[in-house]
């Protein structure tokens, strides 16, 4: 009886030295971070990278919000299939909706960027210690909310005020933490 805590420790060991260098290895060639404990979701993963975050959801959710600056969403025709279309105003749920849902999307989205564990593309953490931080990301919430009382009044002129609001909270966090020469020095 005494060799069954043993054993079970013994297999806790080495299960947590092969997640270890699972993670290593997952880094080392560039594949997608191993989920991080204690982070958002039900799962309690975290899965993307910093980097990954902006290119999935920031990105092109902002890229509706410009459109929308010089197009009229209005005017928007919809896609040949707007159930498959890929681009959001011309989608079943387009036109200023997909603005509004977009502008949404970033409020929502300002949360992931303080949930513990993730990484910038570079293996740094993000800098969710750092007392900027939380304000960037509130400036982002807020920006967002912006575009979508813009967006609720259909008003082009409105929209572009918004996105300069918007371009404005982006930039004060991509100034300190993303314009930098080397990868390598992004996230400090």
């Amino acid at each position: 009886m005494r060799l069954l805590p043993v054993l079970l420790v013994s297999i806790v060991l080495v299960e947590y030295a092969g997640a270890q260098s699972s993670i290593v290895a997952s880094r080392q060639r560039g594949g997608p971070p191993a989920p991080a404990r204690g982070g958002a979701g039900s799962s309690g993963g975290v899965y993307a990278n910093l980097g990954q975050l902006m290119k999935g959801i920031l990105y092109p959710n902002s890229n509706v919000i410009f459109a929308a600056q010089t197009q009229n969403p209005a005017q928007v025709r919809p896609a040949s299939d707007p159930s498959t279309a890929t681009d959001p105003l011309a989608s079943t749920y387009g036109k200023w909706e997909a603005v509004e849902n977009s502008a949404l999307a970033l409020s929502e989205a300002a949360g992931l960027l303080m949930v513990p564990g993730r990484r910038c593309a570079n293996g740094r953490p993000v800098p969710l210690q750092n007392p900027d931080w939380p304000k960037f990301v509130q400036g982002l919430r807020e920006a967002g909310m912006t575009v979508y009382k813009a967006a609720q009044s259909k008003d082009q002129d409105k929209i572009i005020d918004a996105a300069d609001v918007m371009t404005t909270a982006c930039a004060n966090c991509h100034d300190k933490y993303r314009e930098k020469a080397n990868l390598a020095d992004r996230c400090q």
